[in-house]
C-alpha cells in the first residue's frame, strides 16, 4: 500500500482465535446500546470484526423511520425533505418529489476530488456513520443501517475522494459518496480492487435498494469522515509516542548519554502524567538499574535526549483528552434535524458542526510535529562528530582507508530536517481557516476534515523521520560494537539487522526507510507497547 495515502492501517490486519478453536473467528461488535470505542471502530476498520445492530437499536431507529413517514403523510415541513438544502431552505419540494431530492441530493455533491480513502479509512466511515445512526434520531429506516453493516461487514466500501468537505455541514462531500454506493451509483472498494458500485451491490442481500424521505441526508450531514480519520490519527499516533520513546533510548545508549535524565524521582517532581509515562518507557528501555560500562562524558545531554519525555508527553497526555472528545462524537447524533417521536418534535439544530473533531486533530498534528522535529535533532547529534562523542562523521561504517570517498547518512540527516520543516509548516491549525460559503448559509464553518487530513500527513512525515533515525541510531550501535547498549537497542538492532544489512558503503536507502516503516506498520519493529490512555 502506498505509503502517501490517507488512512493506511497502522497495524497489519490479523485475526481473533477462540478460545480451544482451531479455526479462527472475527469477533463481533454491537452497536446502539453500548457507544462503539476507538478501538472498536479500528478493529471494524481492519478487518478483524463485524459490526450489527443490537434489538433496541432497531427499535429506535424504526420508531423514528415510523415517525418520520406520520410526518411526511400529514404534510409537516420538515427539513431536507419537504424543503431544499442549506440557503435553498425557502424552497418547498411536493411531497411527491421528496424521494427525488434525496437522489438529487447525493448526486449533486459528487464533487469529491483528490486523492482517495484507503479501504481501512472508508470502512472506518461507514463504522462511524452507523454509530450515529443507530442512536435512532435521524429518520433512516432499519434497512439502511444494516445495509451499511453488509457494506461494511462484506467489504464492499466507497471510494470517498478526501478533497471537498468544510466540515459543516458536517462532510457532505465525502458522505456522499457513501449515500450513493446504497444505491449502486459511484465506484466501490471490493477485494482491493476499484469495481462500479452497480456491480458492487450485487453481492449484498437485496442488489436493488431505493433511498427514502431524509435518508440521504441522514447519511451526508454528519461528523463521520473527520471523526474516522481521528480515530486512525489516534492510533498512529498512539504508536509513535512508543516509538519516539524506544529511539531517544537508543540515541542515549549510542550517545553515551545520561541515563538519571529518566529517574522517576525527577518527574514525580513535574507530574505532568505523560510524561512521567515517556520517561518510564526511556528508564526501561535503557535498564537504568544496569551499570554503565563507561564512563559519562557529559553530566546534562543536550535537550533532544534529555527533555525527550517532556516532548513526548505532551502528546501523551493530549491523546488522553482527545479520547473522549472523538469518542463522543462518534456515538453522537450529528445530522440535522433529529427527531423525537416521544415528543412530537422535529429538532432543527447544528450538530454537524465539526469543531470539537478539529480541535482535536489540530492540537495533534501540532505535537506529532514536534516529535517530528525531536527526530531531525536526534539524527542531528548521530551525525555530528562535535555531538556524538566518538562517532565517525555521517555514521560512515567503511574500511580499507575508503571512507573518505564516503557519505554514510548525511543525505539522511538533510532529509529528516526537510521531513520536519514540512510537518512543523502543517501545524498551522486548520480551524482558524473559517470561510463563509454556499450563498453565506455556511457562514462559519470548522475545517476539522482538514484538519484530520493535516494530522494524518504529519503522522506520515514523522513516521517517515523515525524510520530514518531507527536506521541510524542501529547504525550507530553497530560502530559501538554494541557496547553499554541496552535492552532497546538489542532488540531494535536485531529486528533491523534481520532485514536490512549495516551501510558499509554509500548506497541508496529509500527501500531501507520503506522497509522500517513496514516493519513499524506491521506490528513487527519492538518498539514496545503504546498504552497512552
Amino acid at each position: 500500500m502506498p505509503p502517501d495515502t490517507l488512512g493506511f492501517p497502522a497495524v497489519a490486519p490479523t485475526e481473533t482465535a477462540s478460545a480451544g478453536a482451531t479455526e479462527r473467528a472475527v469477533a463481533h461488535v454491537l452497536v446502539g446500546e453500548h457507544p462503539l470505542t476507538i478501538e472498536d471502530v479500528l478493529e471494524l476498520a481492519h478487518g478483524r470484526a463485524q459490526l450489527a445492530l443490537d434489538p433496541q437499536s432497531r427499535r429506535r431507529i424504526a420508531a423514528s423511520a415510523d415517525y418520520l413517514a406520520d410526518l411526511v403523510a400529514r404534510n409537516q415541513p420538515v427539513y431536507g425533505v419537504t424543503t431544499g438544502v442549506g440557503d435553498s431552505v425557502t424552497t418547498a419540494v411536493p411531497t411527491a418529489l421528496a424521494r427525488d431530492l434525496q437522489l438529487n441530493l447525493f448526486r449533486f455533491h459528487g464533487c469529491g476530488v483528490g486523492p482517495v480513502l484507503e479501504p481501512e479509512a472508508a470502512a472506518a466511515v461507514l463504522a462511524v456513520r452507523v454509530a450515529s445512526l443507530a442512536r435512532g434520531h435521524s429518520g433512516v429506516r432499519v434497512a439502511v443501517v444494516e445495509r451499511l453493516c453488509e457494506l461494511l461487514n462484506k467489504r464492499i466500501l466507497p471510494q470517498i475522494p478526501a478533497l471537498g468537505s468544510v466540515g459543516a455541514s458536517g462532510d457532505l462531500t465525502p458522505l456522499s459518496y457513501v449515500a450513493a454506493l446504497l444505491v449502486g451509483e459511484r465506484e466501490a472498494w471490493v477485494d482491493g480492487r476499484v469495481v462500479a458500485a452497480q456491480l458492487a451491490v450485487q453481492r449484498l442481500t437485496e442488489p436493488h435498494f431505493a433511498l427514502f424521505e431524509k435518508e440521504s441526508l441522514s447519511i451526508m450531514n454528519g461528523t463521520s469522515v473527520m471523526t474516522a480519520l481521528a480515530c486512525l490519527a489516534f492510533d498512529r499516533a498512539r504508536r509513535l509516542c512508543r516509538w519516539s520513546a524506544a529511539l531517544t533510548a537508543v540515541c542515549s545508549d549510542v550517545l553515551q548519554g545520561n541515563p538519571a535524565h529518566f529517574d522517576a524521582r525527577l518527574f514525580a517532581l513535574k507530574p505532568h502524567p505523560g510524561q512521567a509515562r515517556a520517561a518510564a518507557w526511556i528508564a526501561a528501555d535503557i535498564e537504568r538499574e544496569v551499570p554503565r560500562e563507561v564512563p559519562l562524558v557529559r553530566l546534562q545531554d543536550r535537550y533532544s535526549i534529555r527533555c525527550a519525555p517532556h516532548v513526548i508527553g505532551v502528546l501523551v497526555d493530549a491523546l488522553a483528552w482527545m479520547r473522549p472528545w472523538i469518542e463522543t462524537e462518534i456515538n453522537s447524533c450529528n445530522d440535522n434535524p433529529l427527531l423525537d417521536p416521544e415528543t412530537d418534535q422535529v429538532l432543527h439544530g447544528g450538530h454537524f458542526y465539526g469543531g470539537h473533531i478539529g480541535f482535536a486533530m489540530d492540537a495533534c498534528k501540532t505535537a506529532v510535529a514536534s516529535l517530528c522535529d525531536l527526530a531531525d535533532r536526534q539524527m542531528a547529534q548521530l551525525c555530528d562528530p562535535s555531538m556524538s562523542n566518538g562517532l565517525p562523521a555521517n555514521l560512515v561504517l567503511v574500511a580499507n582507508g575508503q571512507a573518505a570517498a564516503h557519505h554514510g547518512f548525511k543525505a539522511m540527516a538533510i532529509a529528516t530536517s526537510a521531513l520536519a520543516a514540512e510537518a512543523c509548516k502543517l501545524a498551522m491549525p486548520a480551524t482558524v481557516f473559517s470561510r463563509s460559503t454556499e450563498c453565506h448559509n455556511q457562514d462559519k464553518v470548522p475545517m476539522a476534515t482538514i484538519a484530520a487530513r493535516d494530522c494524518l500527513q504529519a503522522l506520515d512525515l514523522a513516521e517517515w523521520a523515525a524510520a530514518m533515525v531507527t536506521l541510524a541510531a542501529v547504525q550507530a550501535v553497530d560502530l559501538r560494537q554494541r557496547v553499554d547498549c541496552h535492552v532497546r537497542a538489542r532488540t531494535l538492532h536485531a529486528a533491523v539487522r534481520a532485514a536490512i544489512a549495516p551501510v558499509t558503503a554509500d548506497r541508496r536507502m529509500d527501500q531501507d526507510i520503506a522497509t522500517v516503516l513496514q516493519l513499524h506498520r506491521s506490528g513487527a519493529l519492538p518498539v514496545g507497547q503504546a498504552e497512552v490512555t
